[in-house]
């Protein structure tokens, strides 16, 4: 990578279109879909963050198959690129005579969150609040705390990280999540007098995604019992994925226990009765220190504590 050009030089040069294809490669983590927002092609899209990282003389980003990540520099860039844009944003509505500032609320969550907790407190919060704009994104613990860092999330439903990870949050703990393990109604282990962990693994399994933490905790469970996952798991993030295939086949879901609430209240999916002891993770909202939520914000936030209060253990 070349060094960093004189500032005279990144000024002259430094175009929109830059900072509006970094931010949306940022927010989507990925090439392609940052294109589709864009309008752009996903090469179109590669050659413009090309062009950037040379103006700028450093990576911003790493390219993976799978997506993308910020680079500690990314990190730094994206916080002065996004303040640029709503500065814009705001100049182009005062100029149009609409000087009135429209309320956007930036959130992460865990997809484990999603399908209890976030769709009953984006319920509720949009019935008293039908003119402030949402904007939800989902994403593994990490990620999402970066995002925070980066200030492109005002806002995350997460867990506790590592100390270094950590640094620079602040952590409220809403309760306490245990893994659980789910199956479709009317699965042959419901009916099972006492099923064991044997028996569990004798099935298809649905497990979380590798380096996440209730993957961690599936792992230590198994570990316990003197056994380790068997070959040909559905590993995943994805709760939504997770639920459908469990529902449409004999598949075993290990998750948190707000991704399976909906669907046992329902009465589509079964917890086994099998003890799941240490498995317990603080699921909480974090913000950044150093940062004051708007109003709006706040508001939000306290739904979030009213719904999570309420619900059963």
């Amino acid at each position: 990578m070349k060094t960093s050009p004189p500032p005279d030089a990144f000024l002259s040069r430094i175009r929109l279109r830059h900072l509006h294809c970094f931010v949306a490669v940022a927010q989507a983590q990925h090439l392609g879909r940052a294109g589709e927002r864009l309008g752009l092609t996903q090469p179109a899209v590669s050659k413009t963050l090309t062009e950037l990282e040379e103006l700028v003389g450093t990576r911003l980003l790493v390219r993976q198959r799978a997506g993308t990540d910020l680079t500690a520099a990314g990190m730094r860039f994206l916080r002065h690129a996004l303040r640029i844009l709503e500065d814009l944003d705001a100049a182009a509505q005062s100029l149009s005579g609409d000087a009135l500032r429209h309320e956007r609320i930036r959130v992460g969550a865990l997809p484990s969150i999603v399908p209890a907790l976030l769709i009953d407190a984006v319920t509720r919060f949009r019935s008293s609040h039908a003119d402030v704009a949402l904007a939800v994104q989902t994403g593994m613990n990490r990620t999402l705390i970066d995002l925070l860092k980066a200030d492109v999330l005002d806002v995350v439903i997460g867990r506790l990280d590592d100390p270094a990870a950590m640094e620079g949050l602040w952590f409220e703990s809403l309760a306490g999540e245990p893994l659980v393990l789910a199956v479709r109604a009317g699965h042959p282990l419901v009916t099972h007098a006492r099923p064991t962990m044997h028996d569990v693994l004798a099935q298809p399994m649905v497990v979380p995604a590798m380096g996440s933490i209730p993957r961690h905790s599936t792992e230590s469970l198994l570990a316990r019992h003197g056994l380790t996952l068997p070959d040909g798991c559905l590993e995943t993030a994805d709760a939504y994925l997770s639920q459908l295939v469990t529902l449409r086949s004999d598949s075993v879901w290990a998750a948190p226990l707000s991704a399976t609430r909906l669907a046992v209240a329902d009465g589509d999916m079964t917890l086994l009765p099998i003890a799941t002891p240490g498995t317990e993770e603080p699921i909480g909202l974090l913000r950044r220190s150093d940062r004051t939520l708007e109003p709006v914000a706040e508001a939000f936030v306290d739904t979030i504590r009213t719904i999570a209060a309420r619900q059963p253990d």
